[in-house]
């Protein structure tokens, strides 16, 4: 099975202003995008899984703080499954793949956030392998003070 991976970019800075960029990005895989944008910050939206689909996130503003969970049965996964954490901020350009056999979800940390979410299967595809889990199935949108 794939595991999670994040593909690092850069921003270049000059007089003229500024280019973000991920070029260690191959699309070859990608068959659609979608933008998502929630209307405050902190809003939850979470989990959404996939067993064949595979899914690229790349914050293009704001910030958001995304997990994952590796599903060891569909039907009914257990509440301890490790729960993979990442922040992504347009400040520091990243894309976070989400291999299939995942179930993803993500909160918004700043006002105005847009998340672009690429992914392996089309939309027909994708409704066929669909699997959803409550908000709070896992918790780990709690942020620790430091």
């Amino acid at each position: 099975m794939q595991e999670i991976k994040l593909i690092q970019g850069d921003i270049s800075i000059d007089d003229r202003g500024q280019l973000s960029f991920v070029n260690n990005f191959d699309f070859k895989n990608v068959k659609r995008f979608y933008m998502v944008e929630n209307h405050f910050p902190k809003f939850i939206r979470a989990w959404h899984g996939h067993k064949d689909e595979g899914k690229y996130v790349f914050v293009a503003q704001g910030a958001a703080l995304l997990a994952a969970v590796k599903i060891d049965n569909w039907a009914q996964p257990s509440k301890t499954l490790e729960i993979n954490k990442f922040v992504l901020s347009s400040l520091k350009p990243q894309i976070l793949y989400i291999p299939p056999g995942y179930a993803n979800g993500f909160m918004t940390l700043s006002e105005n956030s847009k998340l672009i979410f690429y992914s392996t299967s089309t939309l027909e595809q994708s409704k066929g392998d669909d699997y959803r889990f409550e908000s709070r199935y896992w918790n780990p949108w709690d942020i620790a003070e430091r």
